[in-house]
């Protein structure tokens, strides 16, 4: 009998209860930057070091945290192997990976990835000291992080969707279902899917099928595993 396909959708939420600060929660900012400032195609070509800083700031503070709780649990469910795990996410940072899911489609970007601004298939590993103006490809291109901004395409999206459209069991966390691209993916769930919401928050509307675990991050995970493991 083939494995039931779990797909976990995470957000900002997820990655916050390990200590990684999210801009919806502070009025629009990431530590007292506005977002058209360092997060948009604009921005890197006004002031590339101002954005280079940025990101280089937000790579520094990704390596002094941990996965949480809710992280380890996705990669431990994975490693009992009674589903078929993988793992679509927002986040740009690690953490998944870190805790050991093996399966992680990350929407927009990875911030310990770069790639060449004139060539986008040319990807490697963010060095450790992080990028300055002056960093090149083999080609002669600057460097920029391996994120999606704002006002840029989302090429990992029609993935994304094809995992969801396989999904057997959808669990939507630490993304609130009234932010696109979150609520789409949820809305393309097949019909016999299952659909789990873990968020602490109240929603006006919710559909009926979709079962609202009204947690955090890493206590809702907690009591969505036992309800998965007691079946």
């Amino acid at each position: 009998m083939d494995k039931k396909k779990l797909v976990v959708f995470s957000g900002a939420g997820m990655s916050a209860e390990s200590g990684i600060d999210t801009f919806r929660d502070s009025g629009g900012l990431w530590e007292k930057h506005k977002i058209e400032d360092v997060a948009t195609p604009e921005a890197f070509s006004r002031n590339p070091q101002k954005v280079l800083d940025f990101y280089n700031m937000r790579l520094h503070q990704l390596r002094a945290v941990q996965p949480n709780e809710a992280h380890l649990a996705i990669a431990q469910l994975e490693e009992k192997g009674i589903y078929e795990i993988s793992v679509v996410t927002q986040n740009v940072d690690d953490l998944h990976e870190r805790a050991g899911s093996t399966h992680v489609l990350h929407l927009h970007g990875e911030l310990s990835k770069c790639r060449s601004s004139g060539n986008e298939d040319y990807v490697i590993d963010m060095p450790s000291e992080g990028l300055k103006v002056g960093s090149l490809c083999p080609s002669g291109f600057q460097l920029r992080p391996h994120i999606v901004w704002f006002g840029e395409m989302v090429p990992a999206m029609d993935i994304g969707i094809n995992v969801v459209l396989e999904a057997d069991i959808l669990v939507v966390i630490g993304t609130s279902l009234n932010v696109y691209p979150a609520a789409g993916l949820a809305q393309m769930a097949p019909p016999y899917a299952e659909v789990f919401l873990i968020d602490p928050g109240t929603f006006d509307y919710l559909d009926p099928k979709i079962k609202h675990i009204k947690k955090p991050a890493t206590a809702g995970f907690k009591e969505l595993l036992a309800i998965l493991l007691n079946r």
